[in-house]
C-alpha cells in the first residue's frame, strides 16, 4: 500500500511540475518537445514545427529547445516526399511538457486505439498538446478537443466540423484553447511555433527567427487560413461569403441566411458574385461542395455514401449525378481508377 501510494504522488508530482512550467508563457528553462510524426506526413508542415525552434536556439545563443522524433509504432514513417523518419514509439514516450502531433493523409486509419490512448496518456500527465496538418484530427478522435476551440487544414474543416460536434471549429490559421494548440498546414505552423517563441522568450526574439525564414506577413491567430477566399476576383464580401459556405457543406446554408450573416441584403450579395465571380452565390456554393467531394473521393478512403452527406447531398444518386456533371465520371468508377 505505502509503495502505491509513493507512486501515486509520484505521478501527481509529475503533474504538478508540469503545470508549474509554463509552456505557454514566459520560460524558466529549456523545453523538452516531443514531435509525433505520422505516415504520409507533410514534410514542409514538420519543417516548420522543428525548424523555428532549432533557429530560436542559434539566435539566443543558447538552448531554448530540445526536441526528439516519435512514431505511432518505432517504424520509420514516409513523409510525402519520400524521406523515411525514424524513432522509437509512442509508447516508450515518457511524460513529457510539450508534444506535438504531425500528420497528413489517411487519418482515419492511423487514428488506432494505441494511438488515441498514448495521446490521452501524455495529455493526462499536463502536457501542451498540438496538432499540425492533420493532426488536430489524431487529436480530436482521442477526445483531447472536446469542448475546446481548434482549427485543422482548410480541406478538412467541414468534414472535421461534421465528425467532431464537441469541438468548436474555427477556420483561423492557428489557435491556442487551454493547453491544446491546432493549426492548419505548413505556413500556419510556422506562425503558431513563432507565437510560442514570443509567449516563452519575447517579441524581439520571435521576430528575429521570422527574418531567418524571411516571413514578413502578419502572425495573428484569428487570421483566417487565406485559401478559404484566395481566388483574385472576391472581394471582402465574396470572400466572407465563401468561407462562411466552405464551413457548412454538409448542411447548406440557405442564401438569405448567408446575406443576413454578413449584413447585407440577398440581392446585394447576388449582386456582389455576379460583378466579381461571374457566377450566384448559389452556383458558387455547389462547386465548393463538388470541389471538396473530388478531393474526397480522390485522396481518402471515406465511403461515398459519407462523401454524399459530408458535402450536402441527401441520396447517393443525387451526388453521382451532380458529381458526374461537374467531373465527367461517376465517382466510383473516378475512386477505382
Amino acid at each position: 500500500m505505502a509503495r502505491l501510494a509513493r507512486q501515486l504522488f509520484a505521478g501527481y508530482e509529475h503533474i504538478l511540475m508540469f503545470s508549474a512550467q509554463t509552456v505557454l508563457g514566459p520560460a524558466s528553462g529549456p523545453l523538452d518537445v516531443a514531435i509525433l510524426v505520422f505516415d504520409r506526413a507533410n514534410i514542409l508542415s514538420l519543417a516548420a514545427a522543428v525548424d523555428p525552434l532549432r533557429a530560436a536556439n542559434r539566435q539566443a545563443g543558447r538552448d531554448l529547445y530540445r526536441w526528439r522524433f516519435v512514431t505511432p509504432t518505432g517504424a520509420p514513417m514516409r513523409l510525402t516526399a519520400g524521406i523515411d523518419l525514424p524513432g522509437p514509439g509512442l509508447a516508450t514516450l515518457e511524460a513529457v511538457p510539450f508534444l506535438v502531433v504531425v500528420a497528413g493523409f489517411d487519418l482515419e486509419r492511423q487514428t488506432t486505439a494505441a494511438v488515441r490512448a498514448g495521446l490521452r496518456r501524455i495529455a493526462t500527465s499536463g502536457a501542451t498538446v498540438a496538432g499540425i496538418d492533420g493532426g488536430p484530427w489524431m487529436l480530436a478522435e482521442a477526445g483531447l478537443l472536446d469542448g475546446e476551440a481548434a482549427t485543422t487544414h482548410w480541406e478538412d474543416i467541414p468534414r472535421f466540423a461534421t465528425r467532431f460536434p464537441d469541438v468548436t471549429v474555427v477556420s483561423d490559421r492557428f489557435r491556442i484553447s487551454g493547453r491544446r494548440m491546432t493549426c492548419g498546414g505548413a505556413a500556419p505552423a510556422l506562425d503558431m511555433m513563432l507565437h510560442l517563441i514570443a509567449l516563452r522568450h519575447g517579441a524581439g526574439l520571435a521576430d528575429r527567427v521570422a527574418g531567418v525564414f524571411i516571413h514578413d506577413t502578419p502572425r495573428e491567430a484569428a487570421r483566417p487560413q487565406a485559401h478559404l477566399g484566395a481566388d483574385p476576383r472576391h472581394s471582402r464580401l465574396t470572400a466572407e461569403a465563401s468561407r462562411l459556405m466552405a464551413a457548412h457543406l454538409d448542411t447548406a446554408l440557405p442564401v438569405p441566411e448567408i446575406a443576413r450573416r454578413l449584413g447585407v441584403s440577398p440581392r446585394t450579395l447576388e449582386s456582389r458574385f455576379q460583378s466579381r465571380l461571374g457566377t450566384s452565390p448559389r452556383s458558387h456554393y455547389r462547386s465548393l461542395r463538388l470541389s471538396e467531394a473530388l478531393r474526397l473521393v480522390t485522396q481518402t478512403e471515406t465511403p461515398l455514401i459519407e462523401v454524399a452527406l459530408a458535402t450536402g447531398f441527401g441520396s447517393p444518386a443525387a451526388f453521382s449525378r451532380a458529381f458526374r456533371a461537374a467531373h465527367g465520371t461517376a465517382p466510383g468508377s473516378l475512386r477505382r481508377r
